[in-house]
């Protein structure tokens, strides 16, 4: 049986990004609680010390980059003709624009958003969770992908993996 023309990432990364955020920001809110206070456990609810106003713009302008950078990344894909989702065939081997300083920016885009994101939360747990969540979308998705790329499109995609950084 052939495998499916697909590079079988364990969920849509946005999703992954998404889950963790929500992860940090439940932490947040539980030890808000005032039986987590009791328990010694409400430091977990600080937050950055920032004026609302810095804070939010900080956040405004890392949110609006990253999905800028996601966004000329995924036009990128339409424009080529190809699909943006992991979870279906890849057509042709993106190496332009944003692809040419990282194989990618649109997780690095969803990077800079989920910080934007956490920062707008006020939660520097939500901002720690990212560590572990680069973590889950470098092993199971950028990894799943660059296996499939790599034998979907041969020595083109070696030569621009020798080329191009995984993240930056």
């Amino acid at each position: 049986m052939a495998r499916p023309d697909i590079p079988g990432v364990i969920a849509p990364p946005p999703l992954i990004y998404l889950g963790f955020l929500f992860a940090g920001w439940g932490l947040v809110e539980l030890a808000g609680r005032p039986e987590a206070i009791e328990a010694g456990l409400g430091w977990l609810s600080a937050g950055f010390n920032l004026a609302v106003d810095v804070r939010r713009g900080v956040a405004l302008t890392l949110i609006i980059g990253g999905l800028l950078l996601d966004g000329m990344a995924a036009g990128l894909f339409r424009r080529r003709g190809t699909a943006v989702e992991p979870w279906k065939p890849s057509t042709v081997l993106i190496d332009e624009g944003p692809y040419r300083f990282s194989r990618n920016p649109i997780y690095v885009g969803f990077a800079i958003t989920y910080v934007g994101l956490a920062i707008a939360m006020d939660s520097w747990i939500a901002l720690l969770l990212l560590l572990p969540c680069l973590v889950v979308v470098d092993r199971f998705v950028i990894r799943r992908e660059e296996r499939y790329l790599a034998a979907k499109f041969g020595a083109p995609y070696e030569a621009y993996r020798a080329r191009v950084r995984r993240w930056l």
